[in-house]
Parts: C-alpha cells; structure tokens; sequence
C-alpha cells in the first residue's frame, strides 16, 4: 500500500531489539516501537499498535488485545474468552471497533526528533459465534458497520480498503511524503 502511494519511499525492516511496550495507550506503544527502531537506525521509523475495543466492556481487551487470554498471541484463546464475556451481552450492546495507531518518528540532527501519531478506527460489533476464515486474531468474530459479515469473511482486498489499517496508513501518508 505504502510503495503504491509512495514509489520512492524505501522500506526496511527492522532488526534491532525489541522494545519493551509498556504505555498505557496505543499511542504510547506505538510511539516506544517508533523511537527505538530511530534511535536504533538513524533512519525514520514507523510502528503501529493496534487491538479491538469492546464498548461494554470499556473498552477492553485494547491493548491487551494480544495477550487477553494471559499469553501473548494465543488468537483462539483471546477470541474465546472475549466471546465467554459477552455470551449474555444482546446484540445492541456488543458495539466494538478495532483500532490501528501508527507512530512516525524522524530523527533531526542537533535537534528533537520529529514524532507523528496518527488512528484509524473501524467501528462494527462483535458476533456470538466465529465465522469466516480469513484475516487473524477477532476478525472472525468483528463485524463492521454497514456489512453482515466478520472481516474474516471478507476478501483481502476488502478488508486492506476499509479497515483501522488502512485507514491510518491513508493518514500518514501526508507525513511520509514530507520527508526529505
């Protein structure tokens, strides 16, 4: 998406140490990524942190969205705890969304560092029951507005169109095309 938008831009991946993510926001983790990887390059970096938000539950898993079930990337774990507390919750207050915030962080000679923080929200709800076999993590059991399907039942190309992701990437791309 990033090449599409900006065919000069050359991406790296990172392969420093890794972080320790411990804000309080997705704005924060994201941002502790970001820095590391400049702090660790020299070059500009991005990073995101992302999870779905549940209204009725305040807005968790959040950022523990990856490890909700006590284990850091067990998806069928977290998928079934999150429905096991809402299994007596009706459908007109399961309201939920998943949130993507990308951190753009450009190291300045002699200077501060130059940080950018963007979100993109997908709003939807959440199933009672898994569906659909693409995607990863909730996907089975998110449903966004406007459709009557999981994002796991839709395409790649649907999902890569509509969702948090790409809905922050569409907003730091202003940013990325700034740089020098």
């Amino acid at each position: 998406m990033l090449g599409a938008a900006l065919p000069g831009l050359r991406i790296v991946a990172y392969d420093g140490p890794e972080p320790v993510e411990d804000g309080v926001t997705f704005a924060e983790n994201a941002l502790i990524k970001a820095r590391e990887a400049a702090a660790h390059s020299g070059l500009p970096a991005l990073a995101d942190d992302s999870g779905i938000c549940v209204d009725v539950l305040g807005g968790a898993p959040g950022i523990f969205s990856a490890r909700w079930a006590g284990r850091h990337g067990d998806a069928q774990a977290n998928l079934e705890l999150l429905l096991a507390q809402l299994s007596d919750v009706p459908a007109r207050h399961r309201g939920a969304h998943f949130t993507a915030t990308i951190a753009l962080v450009v190291p300045r000679d002699n200077a501060p560092a130059s940080e950018t923080v963007v979100e993109g929200i997908w709003p939807g709800s959440i199933a009672t029951g898994a569906r659909g076999e693409n995607g990863f993590g909730y996907d089975p059991i998110f449903i966004p507005d406007g459709v009557e399907i999981t994002s796991a039942e839709l395409s790649a190309d649907e999902k890569n169109r509509t969702s948090h992701r790409a809905r922050a990437f569409a907003m730091i791309i202003p940013a990325l095309s700034s740089l020098d």
